[in-house]
């Protein structure tokens, strides 16, 4: 079957008519919109959010006089004249908008697919359900430490569309990639030169549907490589181990490859926690393939800044230290946030429900926690779980995230972390994981004013 249609012609976007589906909340798609416009395309805006709710978003865009603004709702008229159509990642393939845009066979695209199918530079590509995040900075921290050119971008949060044409085919760029961006990137069998995956476990299945779509998403970053790319795969994940791949392939296990053995990884590494060990070690071994050394390795793992919202140390009152762990959205991510900490915590877990199994996550909860102040949707679902496990521990499903705050300090003591670690989206009570950090930071500064 004939799927040209499926892509866009990017040969020459001057005059095409595309409408933008969704601006997002992390600046890709804004600079989605001025990146078409700045190229001579007639550009739409369709976004179900009001112009009040994108307020932050549409400041920047200000300038842009010409852009043809539907906002509070979508409708068939904002799509039937496109020439393609950019959808935001988070858009699920199910929405009855992109179903239709489908079977009338008008081309979809993505910040992303944008970005791929025009850049110059070599790509290391890193994805995975857990760490992704931080082992795609450790690789671009290494990598510049190694004086090698280098771009860090995906969903990361910083869109690389504006660098485009200041990217060289020498330069390395790191692109942490989300299932919802690799579902994108299948339809043009994007294929990295070199392909990272940190570990898979359950999650977006609200979105995928079941397991085995959410897998098959995931696998892209594999699928269309071939042997003369490379790979850097978890090989204590069993399911990340048994994918199908044809690049050259290295395997880091407990044993780790030799080189990596005689490097003291954990004394260079400054963020706590056996995950971010893991992190590191994948970083590592990814950059050792593009010619880092010793010292480059040295100073990308010593220089590296932990990064916002990812076990991310606040700051301390009355004896009290609290973490913003807030870009945890998985099980695994908080249980591995509770095995970083040696002293007591007091928890703040829960949120928007992606039908996954919380089970785990809860009885972690019930060993390594004091108390838990237990958050939106999942709220009820987790202190069950804790319950049946503790029946001793302090627990409180709160009804807003002021009171779940206030609940929290109350249960703890000094010498106790006060750690934000939800392991659930935020969608219910939040507009993003990044909103929901903010929020617990401007609780944690209150404190002492």
């Amino acid at each position: 079957m004939d799927e040209s249609h499926r892509n866009p012609d990017l040969t020459n976007i001057a005059g095409q008519r595309v409408t933008v589906m969704g601006l997002g909340g992390f600046g890709g798609g804004a600079a989605v919109v001025r990146f078409l416009v700045e190229r001579g395309a007639s550009v739409r805006v369709s976004d179900q959010r009001t112009a009040a709710q994108l307020e932050a978003t549409l400041t920047h865009l200000k300038d842009l006089t010409e852009v043809d603004w539907q906002l509070g709702w979508h409708d068939w008229s904002h799509f039937e004249d496109a020439n393609f159509v950019a959808v935001n990642p988070a858009v699920a393939p199910d929405h009855p908008i992109v179903e239709r845009l489908t079977n009338a066979r008008i081309p979809q695209t993505s910040e992303m697919n944008l970005f791929w199918s025009l850049n110059r530079g070599r790509v290391i590509a890193v994805t995975g359900s857990n760490g992704k995040s931080t082992t795609t900075a450790l690789i671009h921290s290494i990598i510049q430490a190694s004086g090698q050119r280098c771009w860090l971008g995906g969903n990361i949060g910083r869109s690389l569309l504006p660098h485009l044409d200041e990217i060289a085919p020498e330069d390395w760029v790191v692109l942490e990639l989300s299932s919802f961006q690799l579902h994108m990137l299948d339809r043009i069998k994007a294929r990295p030169d070199i392909a990272v995956v940190t570990n898979f476990a359950p999650n977006h299945l609200d979105w995928h549907g079941t397991l085995e779509e959410y897998r098959l998403a995931k696998q892209t970053i594999l699928r269309w490589q071939t042997s003369d790319d490379l790979c850097v795969l978890n090989g204590n994940d069993a399911d990340v181990a048994a994918w199908p791949r044809s690049a050259k392939t290295t395997l880091v296990t407990d044993t780790m490859p030799s080189d990596d053995a005689k490097l003291p990884i954990r004394d260079w590494c400054p963020l706590p926690g056996p995950h971010n060990y893991s992190n590191a070690v994948l970083s590592v071994a990814t950059t050792q393939l593009v010619g880092a050394d010793e010292t480059a390795i040295k100073l990308g793992l010593q220089n590296f800044q932990p990064l916002p919202l990812r076990l991310q140390f606040i700051g301390e009152f009355e004896g009290r230290r609290f973490y913003n762990d807030s870009i945890s959205t998985t099980p695994e991510s908080t249980i591995a946030a509770l095995d970083s900490f040696d002293e007591p915590i007091v928890i703040l877990a829960g949120g928007y429900d992606k039908q996954i199994d919380l089970s785990s996550m809860a009885t972690h909860i019930a060993s390594r926690a004091k108390a838990a102040s237990l958050l939106g949707q999942t709220a009820h679902t987790l202190k069950a779980g804790i319950v049946a496990v503790n029946s001793e521990m302090p627990v409180a499903a709160c009804a807003d995230f002021d009171r779940a705050f206030a609940w929290a300090f109350e249960q703890s003591s000094p010498g106790d972390v006060i750690l934000l670690s939800p392991g659930c989206a935020s969608y219910d009570w939040f507009t993003s994981f990044a909103d929901r950090g903010e929020k617990f930071c401007r609780l944690v500064d209150h404190l002492s004013h």
